[in-house]
């Protein structure tokens, strides 16, 4: 198996650090090679979904890729939902994907099944290795497309993986880099920005100084910025800047672009609704308002933004304070979003991360939180559900040092509940705050949005999550995670008070009447 040790001791060798695992017999060689590359380490999940949204939450806070390693189609397969988010994100990721021995797959065996049409949807890049020869250079070639576009794919026949051929090693590349896309922009952006345009930021990190340069052309020119509706990841809280984002709603959003003459696009995408509905936008500027790409997701936004700032005139300094935060709520009383909002902003520690798939009743956490102590804030990128535990649980193996902190949905929270024992397995430093108003209250919403406002005996039924109702705490025991329910905003502050004291994992279920 000397073809695998070989792959694996080039990845750790390019600093690729976590491997998180749910692997089956075809991916066996590449288990054992692990022992080759002790800079790699292995963290199994126990389902795959786990898995690529923990690399996927990797990735963000590294900013270097994970490694996952999936077993066949299927393993890929239950992976799906959390690589869709990780492809909007553009996080480098390289997925190591098992296949049959070349000679077996003639044989139709059980588990064979066509790989390559199951990765590429979520797949920046994508290859099946088919001679030992060529593995570790492919392995180059699937870490640089993952570092430059988002997550690679590398499927492994398991004959190549056993192979004790000695592979090529990878070449060095020498190549001139070229100047960024933006840089003959700039005078067209600088022109485009004015009272009645917006500059309309995205990418994979929106770092402080992104953010301040953003915050300095819009008092320079008199533009709106405003952040995408989920940003990978953007840095929050006191002596940041306060960016508000693109709301959810495609009627909200529409109205927050209606005027506007122009969008200037820094990292995001044209901006159009999540749903097409009956009689709701689906574009969501005014037809007559320019489009004018200037940054790509994957560009250096910091570069880009102030370059932008200069061409203007703008002077980037430290960003205007959003105030303190508000104070932490001690009252007996019912726990509502507003009291939600209030206690995470005024108990989140310095330098701490938040993984957010709270949804509706998250509604008012994230711009409470500007006045909270600094932070990054990483969101539900590509809208596939289930990804705010396992992106926690891989930020939390990125930056240990660092307390993370799951804003996460009951519904939601279900679709990778599993977390939960990898992080207690690994002793990971996060804060599950589970939100629990027994419901898909999304959905209930998304239904009046569809013109259907009398709710039916089935809506009601596939809406519902309180037959049986669902007790987290127990729940998270069975994993190996202390938990507790609060009932009321006191006994919410002080919850994340405690937990945020202690390390390692643990949960905090809040109930919502």
């Amino acid at each position: 198996m000397k073809s695998a040790q070989r792959l694996l001791e080039y990845a750790s060798s390019r600093g690729l650090n976590a491997c998180f695992a749910n692997p089956g017999t075809s991916e066996m060689h590449l288990v054992a090679a692990l022992d080759a590359a002790p800079g790699i380490r292995p963290i199994l999940a126990i389902f795959e979904g786990v898995a690529t949204g923990a690399a996927d939450g990797y990735g963000r806070i590294a900013r270097t890729p994970a490694l996952t390693l999936l077993h066949l189609g299927p393993g890929l397969g239950n992976g799906l939902a959390n690589l869709h988010n990780a492809k909007r994100a553009r996080t480098p990721i390289v997925s190591l994907i098992g296949d049959h021995a070349t000679y077996h797959l003639a044989n139709d065996p059980p588990l064979a099944s066509d790989i390559v049409s199951i990765a590429r949807p979520v797949s920046c890049w994508l290859r099946t290795v088919g001679r030992a020869e060529d593995l570790v250079a492919a392995g180059a070639d699937a870490i640089d497309a993952a570092m430059a576009q988002g997550p690679a794919a590398l499927i492994l026949p398991a004959d190549v993986a056993w192979s004790d051929g000695e592979p090529t090693p990878a070449a060095n590349k020498r190549t001139q880099e070229d100047a960024p896309s933006w840089r003959g922009k700039v005078d067209d952006a600088a022109r485009s920005l004015g009272a009645g345009a917006v500059l309309l930021l995205g990418g994979r990190y929106l770092s402080p100084r992104a953010c301040a340069a953003a915050e300095a052309i819009a008092q320079k020119t008199g533009a709106k910025a405003i952040v995408e509706t989920f940003p990978a990841r953007i840095a929050r809280g006191r002596g940041r800047a306060a960016l508000s984002r693109l709301p959810y709603l495609s009627e909200v959003a529409a109205g927050t672009l209606s005027g506007v003459n122009a969008i200037v696009l820094a990292g995001a995408a044209t901006p159009v609704a999540f749903f097409a509905l009956p009689g709701r936008p689906t574009r969501l500027a005014p037809d007559d308002a320019q489009i004018l790409p200037f940054a790509t997701p994957t560009d250096d936004l910091d570069a880009a933004l102030e370059a932008l700032a200069e061409a203007v005139g703008a002077r980037i300094s430290q960003a205007q304070s959003a105030g303190d935060a508000p104070s932490a709520p001690d009252a007996g009383d019912a726990i509502d979003p507003v009291a939600l909002a209030r206690a995470v902003a005024a108990t989140l520690p310095e330098n701490a991360i938040v993984s957010d798939e709270s949804n509706t009743l998250g509604l008012f956490t994230f711009d409470v939180c500007a006045g909270a102590a600094a932070h990054d804030w990483l969101t539900l990128t590509g809208g596939s559900i289930g990804q705010g535990l396992p992106v926690a649980t891989g930020a939390a193996v990125a930056a240990p040092e660092r307390r993370v902190v799951a804003l996460q949905a009951d519904g939601s929270a279900l679709y990778t509940i599993q977390s939960l024992w990898t992080q207690a397995r690994e002793g990971l430093n996060v804060t599950n705050v589970i939100l629990n108003n027994g419901a898909y209250a999304i959905l209930k919403l998304e239904m009046m949005r569809a013109g259907i406002n009398a709710q039916t005996q089935a809506a009601s039924d596939l809406f519902d999550l309180r037959r049986p109702t669902i007790d987290f705490v127990q729940v998270a025991a069975g994993f190996g995670v202390p938990g507790q329910r609060v009932n009321t905003q006191r006994d919410l502050t002080q919850a994340l008070r405690r937990s945020f004291a202690q390390p390692g994992p643990s949960l905090i279920e809040v109930m919502f009447p």
